[in-house]
């Protein structure tokens, strides 16, 4: 007798224990959110985001404790015409007194007046690092609003650094609030439409939440490992909702369909225990590629993809874990409701009626039939048709959404704005950092000022009055220099002003000197140093995610050619959703449409979060799709019919499952953070093109077409069909056998 798999035996157990497995899952469920609670959220520090040689000028600044720090502007106009000598003068005192009080500041400036004369500024310098002060500038805004109910007359607001980053976290919070308000309901249609059931519907989801509530709990467990950057739980809420739906709706049609063909001759266990051996397996394969694709954000070597990482490993592990534990006992539960309902009717003399689960419907039967008639002619008009889908990707433009890029719905980004049309010089900070010995300090000092001159004489940067903006430290071997750009951060000219910078005044200058060490930091180096490091990733992620897809392709279904195919679609589909990506977010004609500033280019973190997740979602499909097919052709089915018949079976479970992850990453095109916005649009537009062409339209015609070699080098398949073509002569033998009446005279 065969030895069941792990997979059935866990569904076993479960079957014939269901209130022992429900309760043991939501204990475990309480143990890792208790247990995250408890342990609290480890974030990451600001040493944990240095990349580069913008993070090399950090780490020299810091140590010599001349770093850049936070710093605030309180903004006082009148709220029309002139601005008052003598109120302004009383609104800067009271700012200043009430600024210098607090224990968060480190300093507080004089005064400066915009050139107009109609703008006065208070600058306020925070203690600590530029990503360390969202919790340190609550008190000065509240100091702010304070002055300003005290001079009714004038207008005081407040805008920096840690403002603004303050109003995108609660705006981004606010936003995944309505992302969920959004999906939510069309989840629930959609699996209303599947499955018919209202009580149905409900299984799916409690899953779902459940197992982001257990993960959010071992994310904050797992950050004292590798640090939270504050995006990890919105990857788990976006993945987990995702993957969670997915591999319940599974497990569920393939119940269904196992209590269809049995008629009633099988109990519930017993047909829990036949779906978890095909469709269980599907999961824990297609779990396992996610989660190994997933891994390939660790090789980037960033903080914030480790984070990425470790929210969709864990969710998609829990998420996995449940529909293999849990999920058998609620469907028994579940079936035997539906079978004491079944027996009523029967008693009842009313018919039972059935579903055929297996029937794609007319949609699907159309969609299928390019492929199936002609699939040479399919296969090459869709490869063609994505092929020119990702042309657009061939100018693709990376760029690090700055500050300029958030949405001006946060009060802080439109005293930004108002901020720099008075005083535009304050755009862009670059720091110049000069270590060197301290008996070198006046000679740094010196060509630190003679390259301040040089910087005064070029147009890419700003030209205050006064003495060089020089520091440094107290023992005389760390030097700054802060130098301003009036360009947007994320524009050539911004971009240029670095690179005058790095490449020809540094070398005039201060790397003269002998024994020095010299680097740039500030908002502009830090975007251009990590484009630069994603760039140099990119190669050893996407190499990784190939070999991935071909060795978890090879280990589910034993073919080096699914394996190679496999790789294939996967870049078909990335190089289609990116030259959309492309199309849509680098130009500005979509703008108003979907509600974003064009950065001329695309966030450097997108392409690279696209790779890794659309890989491993892409597996879910082939993983499903194809194990039906594989197990048709082990029942001697022909590889056409099988390829046929495969696709048609799965045709509606992956249109649903795909339908749902649409929603979870449309509804992030209508966020407000422009990174957001992109990453929701490209997952989108992948998941609709994997599901409707790639499985749809390429897939079924490459199989039809290979036929039999799909299954080299393994020959199971052969010796399946080898066996049923037995059988069927064996069959036609006896059916042509003339009758002799024998057998009635044996038997009677």
């Amino acid at each position: 007798m065969r030895k069941r798999s792990v997979t059935v035996r866990v569904a076993r157990w479960s079957a014939l224990h269901p209130w022992r497995a429900v309760i043991g899952w939501l204990v475990f469920v309480v143990l890792c959110l208790g247990g995250g609670i408890a342990a609290g959220m480890n974030s990451a520090t600001s040493e944990d985001f240095r990349v580069g040689e913008a993070g090399r000028a950090e780490a020299l600044a810091t140590e010599g404790g001349v770093q850049l720090r936070s710093t605030e502007h309180v903004l006082i106009r009148a709220a029309s015409g002139p601005l008052d000598k003598g109120a302004a003068d009383a609104a800067v005192k009271d700012i200043t007194a009430r600024m210098k009080a607090l224990p968060e500041v480190a300093s507080v400036a004089d005064p400066v007046r915009s050139a107009d004369g109609r703008v006065l500024r208070v600058q306020v310098e925070l203690n600590g690092s530029e990503q360390d002060d969202q919790e340190n500038v609550p008190p000065l805004q509240a100091q702010t609003e304070a002055a300003a109910k005290a001079h009714p007359d004038l207008v005081i607001e407040e805008t920096g650094d840690a403002s603004v980053s303050k109003g995108v976290d609660g705006q981004r919070d606010k936003d995944l609030q309505f992302s969920e308000a959004i999906t939510l309901p069309i989840t629930l249609i959609t699996l209303a439409v599947v499955f018919g059931s209202v009580v149905m519907v409900g299984v799916p989801l409690l899953l779902a939440v459940t197992s982001i509530m257990a993960t959010m709990g071992l994310a904050m467990l797992a950050s004292h490992l590798l640090p939270d950057t504050g995006v990890g739980m919105s990857m788990i809420l976006l993945i987990g909702m995702a993957v969670g739906v997915d591999y319940t709706l599974f497990y569920l049609k393939r119940e269904r369909e196992e209590r269809a063909r049995a008629g009633g001759r099988l109990t519930s266990e017993a047909l829990v225990e036949a779906a978890a051996a095909t469709a269980g397996r599907a999961i824990v394969v297609s779990g396992l590629a996610v989660i190994v694709s997933t891994t390939a954000l660790f090789l980037a070597g960033d903080v914030i993809f480790d984070s990425l990482a470790t929210g969709t490993i864990l969710v998609v592990a829990v998420a996995v874990i449940s529909s293999v534990t849990v999920l058998p006992a609620l469907l028994v539960k579940l079936g035997r409701r539906s079978e004491r309902r079944t027996a009523k009717r029967i008693a009842r003399g009313k018919p039972v009626r059935t579903r055929d689960e297996t029937n794609p419907g007319r949609l699907w039967s159309a969609l299928l039939t390019p492929a199936r008639k002609h699939p040479a002619l399919t296969l090459c008009l869709s490869v063609l048709v994505m092929l020119g889908l990702a042309l657009p990707a061939l100018n693709l433009n990376l760029k690090n959404p700055a500050r300029d890029s958030f949405s001006r719905e946060i009060p802080a980004m439109k005293g930004y704005d108002r901020l720099l049309e008075a005083f535009p010089e304050l755009r862009v900070r670059h720091l110049v950092v000069v270590r060197a010995e301290a008996s070198q300090a006046g000679d740094v000092r010196d060509a630190l000022t003679a390259l301040d001159r040089k910087a005064q004489s070029d147009p890419l940067f700003s030209h205050p009055s006064g003495a060089p903006l020089l520091r440094s430290s107290e023992d005389r071997r760390t030097t700054t220099l802060e130098l301003n750009s009036p360009h947007p951060t994320y524009s050539e000219k911004a971009e240029a002003s670095l690179d005058h910078l790095r490449d020809d005044y540094l070398s005039a200058t201060v790397d003269k000197l002998p024994g020095v060490e010299t680097a740039v930091t500030g908002e502009v180096p830090r975007g251009t140093d990590y484009v630069t490091h994603q760039n140099e990733k990119l190669p050893l992620v996407l190499g990784f995610l190939l070999l991935m897809t071909f060795v978890m392709t090879v280990f589910a279904f034993r073919s080096v050619v699914l394996g190679l195919l496999g790789a294939v679609l996967n870049l078909l589909s990335v190089g289609s959703a990116l030259g959309l990506l492309v199309l849509v977010f680098q130009g500005d004609w979509a703008e108003e449409l979907l509600s974003f500033v064009s950065l001329g280019g695309i966030s450097s973190r997108v392409p690279l979060f696209l790779f890794v997740i659309l890989f491993g979602l892409s597996m879910d499909y082939q993983v499903f799709v194809v194990s039906r097919i594989r197990e048709a052709a082990l029942n001697g089915v022909p590889t056409r019919q099988a390829v046929l018949d495969g696709i048609a079976s799965s045709a509606k479970v992956v249109t649903s499952a795909a339908i749902v992850m649409v929603t979870v990453f449309a509804s992030f095109v209508m966020l407000h953070i422009l990174e957001m916005k992109q990453m929701g649009f490209v997952l989108a537009v992948a998941v609709l093109l994997d599901a409707f062409v790639i499985r749809v339209m390429i897939l079924p015609a490459a199989l039809l077409l290979l036929g039999r070699a799909t299954w080299w080098p393994s020959r199971a398949i052969r010796r399946a069909e080898a066996l049923a073509a037995q059988r069927h002569g064996a069959q036609m033998a006896a059916d042509q056998r003339p009758f002799t009446g024998q057998g009635v005279a044996r038997h009677g």
